[in-house]
Order: structure tokens, then C-alpha cells, then sequence
């Protein structure tokens, strides 16, 4: 299993097999937070419920089981010395938007299937709800940038 973790990707690119499953995990995760969104303008509550829990889950799933411990072992050790070489500001602006994202998608998600206590509840989902789109999606586009510099045009 290691083995194939570690192995050669399978997108023709110089990344390996967990780089190409992340990208293509978390293009699947803004794909399904996209559809979310579409619901609701449909006004179709539930489903739209529904999709965007199972999207924060798979986010959150790959943030902290690829994103944070690569960002920990091959960045931050550069912080701040090499903030403006190479792919290290842009994936730490990556880290950022996407740390925020992520947890106040979490949140949203967490209040929305009544899990929070009474004093943290909202009713004005809108703002939240569209604040955490725009920072999935940014950290999305942010996280593509770096895999097309790590693995595509950058150095070999």
C-alpha cells in the first residue's frame, strides 16, 4: 500500500500517486460544494444539506491527511526565510485561505446539522454560507496553481 501511495501519479505529470488523488479529491470536493450551492438556489434544503456535509467531510479528510503534514514537513520549516522562493508563497497563501475556509465551512457545517450549542447558533446562513464558498474555492484554484508549478512547469 505505501508503495502505491509513494508510487508513480497517474495524471502524466512528475507528481506521485497521493499528490494526483489529492488534486483530483479536492476538485471533486468543489465540484460537489458547486452542486450544493445549486440546490439551494433550487431550494432544495436537504439535498443541499446533504452535499455540502459529505464535501467538508471529504475536504477535511484530505486537508488533514495529506495537506497539513506535506505543508509541515516540506514548508514551514522554510517560514519565513523562504517566503519568496520558489512555490512557498503561494502555498502558504494555499494553507491560509484554506485553513480559513475550512474551518468556517466547518462550522457552518457543524451549526447547520444542529451540533453547535444554542449560544453559537445563527440564523443568517447566507453570509457565512457564501464567504466559506469564495474561500474553498480560492483555495482550490490557489491549490491547482502550486500542483501545476510543483509538478507540471517547475523544475525537475
Amino acid at each position: 500500500m505505501i508503495d502505491l501511495i509513494y508510487g508513480p501519479g497517474f495524471l502524466g505529470t512528475r507528481a506521485r500517486f497521493y499528490a494526483d488523488l489529492t488534486l483530483i479529491l479536492i476538485i471533486a470536493s468543489a465540484l460537489m460544494f458547486t452542486i450544493g450551492w445549486r440546490l439551494i438556489l433550487m431550494k432544495k434544503v436537504s439535498a443541499h444539506r446533504w452535499v455540502q456535509t459529505a464535501a467538508a467531510i471529504l475536504n477535511t479528510f484530505v486537508v488533514l491527511m495529506v495537506m497539513i503534514p506535506s505543508f509541515a514537513s516540506a514548508i514551514l520549516p522554510g517560514i519565513p526565510a523562504k517566503l519568496l522562493e520558489g512555490t512557498y508563497g503561494v502555498t502558504t497563501l494555499h494553507a491560509l485561505i484554506g485553513m480559513t475556509g475550512l474551518l468556517l465551512g466547518g462550522f457552518i457545517v457543524l451549526r447547520a446539522n444542529g451540533l453547535m450549542p444554542r449560544f453559537l447558533r445563527f440564523t443568517n446562513y447566507k453570509g457565512f454560507m457564501r464567504t466559506s464558498y469564495f474561500l474553498y474555492m480560492a483555495a482550490t484554484l490557489l491549490g491547482v496553481i502550486v500542483y501545476v508549478t510543483v509538478y507540471i512547469t517547475g523544475p525537475a
